[in-house]
């Protein structure tokens, strides 16, 4: 195992990844909770840095980079964990508040307001606001742990879509399903849904990129691309997956 442990050394290494922590806190801090900053995410990252720094194993065959990005992903999101506990019923709660809106914009053909969502689900503007709170929480959690709740840790939403060739068959007929039922869930999407997912999984844009791209606010596009996440799950759940 390779360890930088000469100061100088590992020095030079943080600031030469750095503007990977910078990219990953940028993409992750729309789920911050009140009271903590972006900078507060750099911090979490550069954790996750040093420990990668300490802790690659070049004959694994995965590159530095790779297994960079995964510990300062991993470090920022289980800090925000210990942070922003959501209680089980979030996603019931997000789930029906959806449904509401669903129904809701069928009739309206249009996306309701927050007052219109009020009036119709008897609701306080102030219950709804309580609900969607959630939302930012379950935005920095990526699209497959959502999704399949997997346990490993370099799992990503791409290598989901694509195809992917491995030496066990279990592992190729278990990820095909995944492909398959993936792909039927998000043809079930809306246009706005997909184009959300598209743009942040696939482009790689942040929701602030994105935001400008569609004209909207930073935590809007948030809310949209949790809300798509949240109408995946019940997608797949009507497909019998989950």
């Amino acid at each position: 195992m390779k360890c930088y442990q000469h100061f100088d050394e590992r020095e030079e290494m943080i600031i030469k990844y750095l503007p990977y922590v910078k990219y990953i806190a940028s993409r992750l801090v729309a789920g911050k909770p009140p009271g903590l900053e972006y900078e507060d995410l750099i911090s979490f990252g550069i954790i996750g840095l040093i420990d990668a720094i300490e802790r690659f194993d070049p004959t694994k065959g995965l590159k530095f980079e790779t297994y960079a990005t995964l510990r300062i992903r991993g470090a920022i999101i289980d800090e925000l964990r210990k942070i922003s506990w959501i209680p089980k019923s979030a996603f019931s709660k997000l789930n029906y508040l959806n449904q509401l809106k669903n129904e809701l914009e069928t009739k309206l053909n249009r996306e309701p307001t927050e007052e219109e969502l009020s009036n119709y689900s008897g609701m306080s503007t102030e219950e709804i606001r309580n609900i969607e709170s959630y939302i930012n929480y379950i935005s920095i959690i990526s699209l497959d742990e959502v999704l399949f709740k997997s346990d490993e840790e370099d799992v990503k939403f791409k290598s989901i879509i694509k195809d992917s060739t491995s030496p066990q068959p279990d592992v190729i007929i278990e990820d095909n399903e995944k492909q398959n039922m993936l792909k039927k869930a998000i043809d079930m999407l809306s246009e706005k849904d997909k184009i959300i997912l598209n743009l942040y999984y696939f482009e790689k844009l942040t929701l602030k990129e994105i935001g400008k791209i569609l004209n909207i606010s930073e935590s809007r596009v948030s809310q949209l691309h949790s809300r798509a996440i949240v109408r995946l799950r019940e997608n797949l759940k009507k497909l019998n997956y989950l």
